[in-house]
């Protein structure tokens, strides 16, 4: 079986309670469009629990590259950029950044190594079924409306789809990084279904939201139990 979920946001409890529903299983596979980390303090955990589990792929969000921003792991650890890193922790990163302080150097290496190493998309199909799987966009669509943004790269994990936007394309979108209460006010945490387009993010990065999960063989849709309680 084929899952989808996004916007961990340090909540361990909430992908716990999805990963019981969902029983993953060896020859399932899992994927993370990002944002594992930040807003509430166990990201980093999560993060290096995720490395190691080898039927899970993962994306790069928003607030990986905030992390690699600030963290600048190609120099030395202890070569941070201010700037960076008040845009980082402007955005919850202050609780992922205490943690990789009491790791080993190897260790934080390691898990930054893993970090600079996410893609941007993947695509999968699912009987018969075409997806492209983005964090915040697919990548191909800078040239036509990223002009706002520096590089590929910063559009693909920051860009918000609007309800209106028109996919062209033959796959559906699926993507995380903008809530879904955005989108549909009758039922905020809940997936939203567009036209070829699927949000997924449940606001998993909020204390009144909860962590969504969907699994492509039949769309059904799991949810973390715990609403409002992180």
């Amino acid at each position: 079986m084929t899952y989808v979920l996004s916007d961990i946001h340090g909540n361990s409890r909430r992908f716990q309670s999805i990963l019981s529903q969902i029983d993953l299983q060896p020859e399932d596979t899992l994927y993370i469009l990002g944002d594992i980390i930040d807003r509430f303090p166990d990201g980093g955990r999560l993060l290096r629990q995720i490395m190691k589990m080898s039927n899970v792929k993962v994306l790069l969000g928003n607030h990986e590259l905030m992390m690699l921003d600030a963290l600048r792991p190609e120099k030395p650890a202890e070569m941070l950029s201010t700037r960076n890193l008040w845009l980082w922790y402007d955005n919850g990163g202050e609780v992922t950044h205490r943690y990789l302080k009491h790791l080993r150097k190897t260790d934080r290496a390691s898990l930054l190594e893993y970090v600079a190493s996410l893609p941007l998309f993947f695509d999968v199909e699912v009987n018969g079924r075409k997806y492209k799987l983005v964090h915040a966009a697919p990548s191909e669509l800078f040239r036509e409306y990223g002009v706002r943004y520096r590089s590929e790269k910063e559009f693909a994990v920051w860009m918000r789809l609007n309800s209106t936007f028109y996919n062209r394309n033959d796959y559906t979108i699926v993507f995380g990084h903008t809530p879904t209460k955005f989108y549909q006010d009758d039922e905020p945490l809940k997936i939203w279904r567009g036209k070829r387009l699927l949000g997924i993010d449940c606001g998993s990065g909020y204390v009144d939201g909860r962590l969504a999960c969907i699994r492509l063989e039949d769309e059904k849709e799991f949810y973390s139990e715990e609403v409002g309680n992180p």
